[in-house]
């Protein structure tokens, strides 16, 4: 039964536990007498013996816990208003504990919901003037007696037995050069610290290891994919792609210009294009992926996109057909929604090559898609498809396609070339001529008239507008109901006689489809939406975005949502509704919206306050796992793994002379990813 409890937290082996690192340390010397507390002190910590518990059951309520410590110096209450009955379990009278939290003083000294951890004589004696180490626990962890304290008796216990055993798989040269601990000093240091200056060493080592792994699992992914053979080489960029480049409606920026230079240089090699394109919203990725295909095209092959969502693709599939109009270019659209009469007959001309663009979502990956030349594949919004989906796509070819991935989320500049080291980045860095800066203001419920107000002028001088609420949770259900709700009362109500639509992810195709076209056309004034839009929807006209409850949806998000007006010659705005806000945080979080229209910035101020696990949304897939290095605030030592670890592997590329390193990379991200062959 605890060891459920410890596959829980993913304790599986003594070497787990060794991973299983402390989530705070409480220094001795930081440690109060109760006696020493004063008026408006800020959060505290103290060693005292338990005396007395009190359990006050509350009517219709949780039962509320007071339990009474002393250390000789003075009496601390402490109060559980929530899981009272609980606590009063799991405390035992006479026994000493380490209360940490905000003392205040009513009737003598108290601390609301304190954390707590429990000691014994032994810790006493062997930890006296030490750091102690407080590990993070569960419900079910602690209702099978496995505490901080047990933690430390056993990972010590652990470390004293097994820690010469353990093999260091960071090179010695390496280890030399960064003055690090070996792994064993380094894990002894993180449980069990002499002192912070050692601790924060050890931190750095493990931190390093973590950066290490994930760079040499991109490094080499980037090394096997130069090294592999090409069929796909174009001779030159061909009529096809001259033609709609020379008869575009507009003059590409020198950003557009550079990087279609940069993929055309790349198709042409001898080695194979595994490049992300970066842009800000509307800076012009699409129509340099269209350049792209039609360079392909033009030189015989077939070329694929995959979009995350079905809007998407039939959004690239209508504006790639638009662009292509006049050419003799079969384009195609491939998705999971699809009568399977149409889906067969769309797959025969996959299969024999008469369809030359292929658009579709992760249908294109799945069982019975086969293509007769793929020469290229393009990936929309690379971070929402995991590592093994891309090479899922890959496998889809008879030889191996070059790579165009595009993201559209601007990732952080420091961080791009650590996150996909494996690809080459090109950036689109400036917006075409024309388009004015977005004007953004942070508003609440009682400016709601105003708004209003303001979006019924925009439509009077024949402009459009999106309102777009919030997915409250992750059924579908609830979607429906607010944007529902929302058009029901705007349609009756301040926007009546205005001709407006509803439009959300659970509509059918054809529906979303003549919602769009009507948009787009102008018989639609205002479209109310849910984060459908976020992506891919392009309107000239469209000068209002409204977000009702902003402070649910993330930075970057937010951005893509302004992203969908601004797009025409018309000065645009996005309007950010803040609903019920509990703090200042979330508050000054929003607002970041009105500093800034630069999506590169945004995405690093997202980034910092979300993390890695938020910002990218699902989890990638083949990534090791960090749970001690940040991305953001640790960068000059993800700098310092990536260059040792490319540094590395260019001068030993299968790792024959570290065969430690080897072993474990193999070993232990072999359901990830395979650190020999990329697949």
């Amino acid at each position: 039964v605890r060891q459920k409890a410890l596959n829980a937290v993913d304790i599986f082996t003594v070497e787990d536990l060794f991973y299983y690192f402390p989530r705070r340390y409480i220094d001795r010397k930081t440690i109060q007498p109760i006696g020493n507390i004063l008026m408006n002190a800020p959060e505290m910590t103290f060693i005292a013996k338990l005396f007395k518990t009190k359990v006050f059951p509350v009517k219709n309520g949780p039962t509320r816990l007071n339990a009474a410590f002393s250390d000789g110096t003075g009496i601390l209450t402490c109060i559980w208003f929530q899981g009272g009955e609980y606590v009063s379990k799991i405390l035992t009278e006479g026994e000493e504990y380490i209360i940490s939290g905000v003392p205040k003083y009513f009737s003598g000294w108290k601390i609301d919901h304190p954390v707590i951890e429990r000691l014994d004589d032994a810790e006493n004696l062997k930890n006296t003037g030490k750091i102690i180490s407080l590990y993070p626990l569960t419900a079910a962890l602690t209702a099978k007696n496995i505490d901080s304290r047990t933690f430390r008796k056993v990972i010590h216990n652990a470390l004293e037995q097994f820690g010469d055993q353990i093999r260091d798989d960071l090179p010695f040269s390496i280890r030399q050069k960064r003055n690090f601990f070996d792994l064993n000093t380094a894990l002894n240091e993180m449980h069990s610290p002499a002192n912070e200056a050692q601790r924060q060493l050890a931190l750095k080592r493990m931190k390093y290891e973590e950066f290490f792994h994930l760079q040499l699992i991109l490094c080499k992914r980037r090394m096997n994919m130069k090294a592999l053979p090409k069929s796909c080489r174009i001779e030159g960029s061909g009529d096809l792609m001259k033609k709609v480049y020379e008869n575009l409606p507009f003059d590409l920026t020198e950003a557009q210009k550079k990087v279609v230079r940069e993929i055309y240089d790349d198709l042409k090699s001898d080695k194979l294009m595994n490049r992300m394109l970066q842009g800000d919203v509307g800076s012009g990725k699409t129509v340099v992926a269209l350049l792209a295909m039609l360079m392909m095209v033009g030189n015989g092959f077939q070329t694929a996109v995959m979009a995350p969502t079905e809007i998407l693709a039939e959004q690239h599939y209508k504006v790639f057909r638009s662009m292509c109009e006049g050419l003799d270019v079969e384009i195609i659209l491939l998705t999971g929604s699809m009568k399977k009469s149409v889906r067969e007959d769309r797959l025969s001309y996959v299969a024999d090559g008469r369809a030359q663009i292929v658009i579709g979502t992760h249908a294109i990956i799945q069982e019975g898609v086969n293509f007769k030349k793929l020469g290229l594949v393009i990936i929309d919004e690379q971070h929402r498809f995991g590592v093994l989906q891309r090479g899922e796509l890959v496998k889809k070819a008879g030889e191996t396609p070059n790579i165009l991935v595009m993201s559209a989320t601007p990732i952080p500049r420091t961080l791009s070339l650590s996150l996909y080291g494996d690809l080459d980045i090109s950036i689109i860095d400036s917006l075409p001529k024309g388009r004015k800066i977005i004007r953004t203001a942070v508003r609440n419920d009682a400016d709601m008239p105003k708004i209003y107000d303001f979006i019924k002028t925009e439509i009077q001088n024949g402009r459009q507008a999106y309102i777009v609420y919030p997915l409250i949770e992750k059924s579908a259900k609830s979607d429906l109901q607010a944007s529902n709700a929302g058009f029901e009362e705007l349609s009756s109500g301040i926007f009546k006689g205005i001709e407006m639509s509803l439009l959300t992810g659970k509509m059918k195709g054809e529906e979303k489809d003549d919602v769009m076209n009507r948009f787009k056309a102008g018989e639609i004034k205002m479209l109310i939406s849910t984060t459908v839009i976020e992506v891919g929807v392009d309107n000239p006209n469209a000068s209002v975005m409204l977000v009702m409850h902003s402070e649910r949806f993330g930075l970057s998000q937010l951005h893509q949502l302004r992203g969908r007006v601004g797009r025409g010659t018309y000065q645009s705005y996005c309007i950010l509704h803040l609903g019920e806000v509990g703090n200042d945080e979330t508050i000054e979080r929003v607002k970041v919206m009105e500093t800034t229209n630069d999506g590169f910035k945004i995405s690093e101020a997202d980034f910092e306050l979300r993390g890695p696990g938020e910002f990218f949304g699902e989890k990638q897939s083949g990534m090791p796992d960090l749970k001690l290095a940040h991305l953001i605030y640790d960068r000059e030592l993800l700098n310092e793994a990536r260059t040792d670890a490319f540094e590395l592997l260019q001068g030993d590329p299968i790792l024959a002379n570290h065969p430690d390193l080897r072993d474990f990379m193999n070993n232990k991200f072999k359901d990830k990813v395979q650190f020999l062959d990329y697949s």
